[in-house]
């Protein structure tokens, strides 16, 4: 079960306030400033003037400098550098007007940290536009942002049409998080020699891959929307082993859609936060009945309530507005007392879990709580 000296470390919110009115009222300003700080951010990365100013780290730059190298105007330069500022990207050498500018630690991060640039592309590729829209989601329970890219029930059913550049942000940011935490999760998976794994939620096939490749005798089957199930079947068959996966066509959304019976392992990653509480239940219920005594269930998640770091949460937190803007209007990034409830309901119950796993992981394996 949970390593306990992990619990004692996790992020907790509920110690009294110590914050000075002051530094609060300031706080509060760069809420109501955040999305002019986030555009000027990006365009101090996209333009090459955080790069440039890298690259000058010990004697610093002068504005005019970087508008004459970058070939912009110096005004130009200038607005975004004095953001820069109060952003705490850069600092400048000396009190004057005319002082030479060098990156901070935030400027770096922001430049070269590869966390950084998957969540500020999707941000600025998938949400950003849509999120005007966040509080009719909440009061209709709908993606009322997703309208900026069609007219679609769910982003799942849009990521193919998605345009191309929303379409990379969004997959990168999908893989960033899942794909680090492939190498520690398979050898817990596989710890009881499983010959058949259904990986539910495939998406583009990428557990599945790692599957095959980590157990030569293991079969795969994907269960997941005709759309995404064709990117799979592509990359499978671009890595030559169609003849150990099968394919299973649904939408499990429909909650008449029996999930297909006799593996010995039922793998959701990061597939559960696309759906409401309700419909979590409907899909456990599901793979309850997929189940034998013998059977498990690995569900590996984003939890907020289980991270080391105040960043890992509040970035959690925040992706729980695109799930409600532009996903699906239902879902989030749960409390793992939630997703419990939700296995409780389904007749599951949780035998062991791992958590800090990769970046912001714990996997939950379980099995049925008593015979179908």
């Amino acid at each position: 079960m949970m390593d306990e000296n992990i619990a004692d470390k996790m992020v907790k919110y509920d110690a009294p306030e110590e914050k000075s009115a002051l530094q609060a009222k300031f706080d509060a300003q760069k809420i109501a400033f955040a999305p002019m700080v986030f555009q000027a951010s990006k365009a101090l990365r996209d333009l090459g003037i955080l790069e440039l100013v890298r690259k000058h780290k010990d004697a610093g730059i002068s504005a005019e400098d970087i508008a004459e190298k970058l070939q912009l105007s110096l005004y130009g330069v200038k607005v975004l550098l004095e953001v820069g500022l109060s952003s705490e990207l850069v600092r400048l050498l000396g009190d004057s007007i005319d002082s030479k500018y060098v990156i901070t630690k935030t400027g770096w991060f922001l430049l070269k940290d590869e966390l950084t640039r998957v969540n500020m592309n999707f941000v600025n590729d998938v949400c950003y536009k849509g999120m005007f829209d966040l509080q009719e989601a909440v009061t209709t329970a709908q993606p009322a942002g997703l309208k900026e890219f069609g007219e679609w029930d769910t982003i799942y059913e849009a990521l193919s049409s998605l345009p191309d550049q929303a379409k990379k942000s969004w997959f990168e940011f999908d893989h960033f998080y899942s794909d680090v935490a492939f190498p520690e999760v398979l050898p817990l998976v596989f710890k009881n020699n499983p010959k058949s794994v259904m990986d539910v939620g495939g998406n583009t096939g990428k557990w599945t891959l790692q599957c095959l490749k980590y157990d030569e005798n293991v079969h795969l089957t994907i269960v997941d929307l005709p759309g995404q199930l064709d990117v799979a079947k592509k990359n499978v068959e671009a890595a030559g082993m169609t003849d150990r996966v099968s394919f299973h066509q649904t939408n499990l959304l429909d909650e008449t859609a029996a999930l297909p019976k006799g593996v010995d392992v039922i793998w959701m990653s990061q597939f559960l936060d696309c759906f409401s509480p309700e419909q979590i239940v409907s899909l456990l219920q599901r793979a309850r009945e997929a189940m034998n005594e013998e059977s498990r269930l690995f569900i590996l998640e984003t939890y907020w309530d289980r991270q080391r770091f105040e960043a890992s949460a509040f970035s959690l937190h925040n992706t729980s507005l695109y799930f409600t803007c532009l996903a699906n209007g239902n879902s989030k990034m749960y409390h793992s007392d939630d997703m419990k409830a939700c296995l409780d309901k389904a007749g599951l119950v949780v035998v062991d879990q791992v958590d800090d796993i990769g970046i912001s992981h714990t996997l939950l394996e379980c099995r049925l709580a008593s015979p179908c």
